[in-house]
């Protein structure tokens, strides 16, 4: 299931992977291996807030562990209002692509965690791009770029992360949801059926200014989505959130998370899991159809 390091995918309409180049869609002169290090604090303002919209009951006083990836929830950037573009995201940054009137998705990540991040404590990420390729899939041409993030605590704590993004073309066709529905046997699942205040509410937690998420005229008139889009790490945490519910003593080593395609409001969200040998495989339902997947390993 888990998407080794390096490989490039999108996961188009109907699951096939296109790769061929795409002439047009140029990859900017010296991006590839540029990078970026931030500082922040691991204040417990932001946790708190997911764990108020994901009803947690993890202790997160000072001193206590990060619960695994939300970490999102830190090294917003500081963006001016000016800065942004139509879509909410910057139109350009020292590290991104210049991608001013392109649609950017979240495509999946890797991390693997040593020690814990704790609250309260100093933070420092280095990041760097580490590959870029311009493609073209069903839906039209598209870079993939892939970041690799350090993130590091004072404590010792350190969570390494491979990060996929795609940047298509804004004449490309929206990816929805297609295809037959096919529910896998789960050893345990919650049921959720999320609204636009629990994605606008995730979107304030995790600094993310996407209007996908938030804003239906925008998400139906211009990028063409049937719904507000429930975002891919809300998703994942939800996932991981399942596991902590239904099994607390777990240690959570290393984690492949892959987006398969988009899940939209009102679809009710079935999360669903099962235990393998030294970890467990989770999944995300929507509309019927597998939105996502994530692996688990906790050996």
């Amino acid at each position: 299931m888990a998407t080794p390091p390096g490989r490039a995918f999108l996961a188009s309409r109907d699951g096939d992977v296109q790769t061929q180049s795409d002439p047009t869609l140029q990859i900017p002169a010296g991006l590839l291996g540029r990078s970026r290090t931030a500082e922040d604090v691991a204040q417990i303002e932001p946790l708190a807030l997911l764990a108020a919209l994901l009803e947690s009951d993890r202790p997160l006083g000072a001193g206590a562990p990060i619960p695994p990836a939300w970490h999102w929830a830190y090294f917003a950037p500081p963006a001016r209002q000016s800065a942004l573009g139509p879509d909410g995201h910057e139109k350009a940054d020292d590290l991104l692509p210049p991608h001013q009137g392109m649609r950017r998705m979240w495509a999946g990540s890797r991390l693997a965690f040593e020690g814990d991040l704790r609250v309260g404590e100093k933070l420092r990420r280095r990041s760097r791009v580490a590959a870029v390729d311009s493609k073209i899939g069903r839906s039209g041409p598209f870079l993939l770029v892939r970041l690799e993030h350090a993130i590091e605590g004072e404590s010792g704590g350190r969570v390494a992360e491979e990060q996929d993004l795609i940047f298509r073309a804004p004449s490309a066709a929206p990816l929805v949801a297609s295809g037959p529905g096919n529910s896998e046997p789960a050893a345990f699942e919650r049921q959720l059926v999320p609204d636009p205040i629990l994605l606008f509410r995730f979107s304030a937690a995790t600094g993310n200014p996407h209007r996908i998420h938030y804003d239906h005229p925008y998400a139906t008139g211009v990028e063409g989505y049937p719904g507000l889009v429930v975002h891919g790490p809300l998703m994942a945490i939800l996932m991981l959130d399942l596991l902590h519910r239904t099994h607390s003593d777990e240690c959570v080593r290393r984690l492949t998370f892959r987006a398969e395609r988009p899940a939209f409001l009102p679809d009710a969200l079935s999360i669903r899991g099962r235990p393998r040998a030294g970890g467990y495989d989770l999944w995300v339902e929507s509309g019927g159809r597998r939105a996502c997947r994530m692996g688990i390993d906790c050996a």
